[in-house]
């Protein structure tokens, strides 16, 4: 069992959109990571967003080509500059949960889970990228476990 943390995919400008949905490149992106992750046969249980557009549309993308045979829920406590440590509290790695949401978050709740502090950035993530987190045998610690990235440089 694991968590799947992912940056929404690129999304466009307030002028262009002031919804900031995804754009024709977010999109593509998030299909190749979503292909990436299928081919891998990774196990998605339910995958949850934010209210906003841009991580509705990526986890619609994901859900379709992972065929999530659970829902797509929307949830609160995850927005760019939401409480890492109470959202935290409320993470268990049973049944393969997936979380699309923003940054700076994503990368303070990875860092918070992985070395106990908000203020390290243990791994940098990218637009459509997910990072999959596991427990260690103790039941109390986290760790990466791997990731899919749409740029590698």
């Amino acid at each position: 069992m694991a968590l799947y943390f992912v940056q929404h995919g690129l999304s466009a400008s307030k002028d262009q959109d002031p919804e900031q949905g995804l754009t024709e490149i977010g999109m593509d992106e998030v299909k190749f990571i979503a292909q990436a992750a299928k081919g891998y046969q990774v196990p998605v249980g339910t995958i949850f967003h934010s209210q906003k557009k841009r991580a509705a549309q990526t986890a619609e993308l994901l859900s379709a080509a992972l065929q999530s045979d659970k829902d797509i829920q929307q949830i609160t406590g995850i927005k760019p500059l939401d409480d890492v440590k109470a959202f935290a509290a409320t993470l268990t790695c049973a049944g393969n949960s997936m979380y699309v949401g923003h940054l700076p978050f994503m990368e303070k709740l990875t860092s918070y889970l992985v070395a106990g502090s908000t203020d390290l950035t243990v791994f940098k993530f990218q637009n459509g990228g997910i990072v999959c987190l596991d427990q260690g045998s103790d039941g109390s610690t986290w760790f990466i476990k791997w990731s899919l990235m749409p740029h590698i440089s």
